[in-house]
């Protein structure tokens, strides 16, 4: 599996993204895919996931209530909409593809190239 991640940008504290994260594969729905992000001098850290039926959502407790991932199988692409947006929520997003629902990201066996969110005060 191949993942392109795309939509980042810059924008002002409060305002909203929304990154897609595209996959090359006849298997795409058969993953569960994850988003994690990592800001400069920390870890990578999960952000939320979601199953091939979409029906498991987990998400980090600082996202919960203000981003949404959602899939679209046909189209062999997950979302992240983002909203209300934090200085603090700046950072690389990358995408991952795993077989199971988890937050750790040793345990995604796909990542893509990332792509930068940044949010001004």
């Amino acid at each position: 599996v191949q993942l392109q991640a795309s939509g980042g940008g810059l924008v002002q504290a409060g305002g909203s993204l929304r990154l897609s994260c595209a996959a090359s594969g006849r298997t795409f729905s058969s993953y569960v895919m994850g988003w994690f992000r990592q800001a400069p001098g920390k870890e990578r850290e999960f952000v939320a996931a979601i199953n091939w039926s979409g029906f498991s959502t987990p998400y980090a407790y600082s996202v919960k209530g203000r981003f949404t991932i959602s899939r679209d199988n046909a189209k062999n692409t997950v979302y992240l909409q983002m909203n209300n947006l934090k200085p603090e929520d700046t950072a690389v997003y990358y995408c991952a593809a795993g077989i199971v629902v988890t937050t750790g990201p040793g345990d995604y066996d796909y990542w893509g190239q990332g792509t930068q969110v940044t949010v001004s005060s």
